[in-house]
């Protein structure tokens, strides 16, 4: 058997029952990588590690599982930062890998149509769309790990949510395993179906609670013939958001993406990561990236400048970067991309993935800060995707403090930016899910019915409990 790690002898002998339902080299040990996560938050307990080849051993495994009501707990990429591929408690899982299912089964330029297995990289589907001139708009700092079977199941979003929607938006149909070992053959092209409840959209964004998904059936786009990129130093929040009113105005569906980055986020870059190329040696209060992307015979660049001419003119924003090339577009997105990595290396003491109505966000920005003034003094680095009011809202210690130095704190800042969230009718859980982090926060702030409604589910589909126990809802 593979892996890093010796299997108990209780592991042993249900791999051995699993062993003889499938074909040699299938089950073995989990290795090193298959029990942490990105911030080492969630440590695993370790159990079985299986990797299928195809669907239907994928519903053996799960069937063998549901008989000995052994916890399933899918793997896809590793990249969720919420905890929802580690089970750290309850009876050892069995670890249900994907990274053998890569297979992109078919693309149709025709239907705008790709079908993919779970285990397939992003940025290999991206690269598949491309090959065929088409474009699969789902994009994310983790594309060149993260697979696509784990982006559904969290319901993943990305920088061009703005335009082209999240992961439920541009999948056609699923292929499952649910949680008795069935296989469901959900890998729809319909755009049209209204037969009963639409068990797609249900296990897209359930985080393997529900089912595993196998294989998926992707939306594809056109990709636009030309695109451009900008920097846009803005007044405010505010100000950023009558600057996106205006850009739809000029430029309706051809924004792809509108990110917001206070300058916090370049001090840091220019603190751990001094050699990414910054645009500004003294960075704005407030920088605007937009991205465009239009149809043949308009200019991109020309729009940008015509753009920033009428929000200057309002003052709105009193600087701009407008990319001429392939390199400075790619050194633009280089600062957005790499604030997260800056972060990780300063160390957050609490970290929030939130988002609330687009009017709403100079307000939460405003009153997040006057509320965290009265617990103590912070670093707050604010950024995201403000086209879509998806903010990332992370706290870090002042210079010559610690995260450690705060960990008494890190509670009451987590209550009080979700409080504020709350209030202003956002989410506590924007884009990463809920994982084992957010269940706590899911059960204060998600509505009664709501959450009545998913138990209700939860049980009839898994009565025995052994889909990822312990992500999304507690046991009850």
């Amino acid at each position: 058997m593979d892996g890093a790690l010796r299997l108990s002898e209780a592991d042993a002998a249900f791999a051995e029952r699993l062993a003889a339902r499938l074909p040699a080299g299938r089950i073995g040990a989990p290795g090193a990588a298959h029990l942490e996560e990105p911030r080492g938050r969630w440590q695993g307990q370790g159990g079985v590690l299986a990797r299928p080849v195809t669907a239907e051993e994928v519903a053996e495994i799960v069937r063998t599982c549901a008989e000995a009501r052994v916890p399933v707990v899918p793997y896809g990429g590793g990249t969720g930062l919420v905890g929802g591929q580690i089970a750290t408690e309850g009876p050892r899982p069995v670890i249900l890998s994907l990274d053998r299912m890569t297979a992109i089964r078919g693309v149709d330029a025709r239907e705008n149509v790709l079908t993919v297995e779970a285990g397939a990289v992003l940025a290999d589907i991206r690269a598949a769309a491309e090959g065929a001139g088409r474009l699969f708009p789902l994009s994310l700092a983790s594309e060149g790990t993260a697979r696509i079977g784990g982006l559904l199941a969290t319901n993943a979003g990305g920088i061009n949510t703005l335009r082209y929607g999240n992961a439920r938006a541009l999948c056609l149909g699923v292929e499952a395993v649910l949680p008795d070992g069935r296989l469901w053959h959900g890998l729809t092209r319909l755009r049209k179906d209204n037969t009963g409840y639409d068990l797609r959209d249900l296990l897209i964004g359930a985080e393997g609670t529900l089912g595993v998904i196998t294989a998926a059936t992707l939306a594809l786009h056109p990709r636009p013939a030309g695109e451009g990129t900008a920097l846009f130093a803005v007044r405010d929040p505010s100000a950023a958001l009558d600057l996106l009113a205006r850009a739809r105005d000029r430029l309706g569906e051809g924004i792809s993406a509108f990110e917001l980055m206070h300058r916090q986020g370049m001090e840091f870059l220019a603190e751990t990561l001094p050699e990414t190329r910054l645009p500004w040696s003294e960075p704005p209060e407030w920088t605007v990236l937009i991205e465009v992307g239009l149809a043949a015979g308009l200019d991109p660049a020309g729009a940008l400048e015509d753009l920033f001419a009428e929000v200057a003119e309002a003052g709105l924003a009193h600087d701009g970067l407008i990319a001429q090339s392939e390199t400075q577009r790619a050194a633009v997105w280089a600062v957005r991309e790499r604030i997260p990595e800056a972060n990780r290396l300063i160390g957050a003491i609490s970290s929030h993935d939130i988002s609330v109505p687009l009017a709403a966000i100079p307000e939460f920005i405003a009153r997040a800060g006057a509320a965290l003034a009265e617990i103590g003094s912070f670093r707050v680095n604010c950024f995201g995707h403000v086209g879509d009011g998806n903010l990332h809202y992370n706290v870090f210690p002042v210079l010559g403090r610690s995260r450690a130095d705060h960990e008494h704190q890190r509670d009451a800042i987590k209550r009080c930016v979700h409080d504020i969230v709350h209030a202003l009718e956002g989410s506590v859980a924007a884009e990463h899910g809920v994982g084992r982090l957010k269940v706590p926060d899911l059960e204060r702030y998600g509505d009664p019915a709501k959450l009545a409604a998913m138990r209700a589910i939860k049980a009839a589909l898994d009565p025995a409990g052994i889909m990822n126990p312990g992500a999304v809802l507690r046991a009850p």
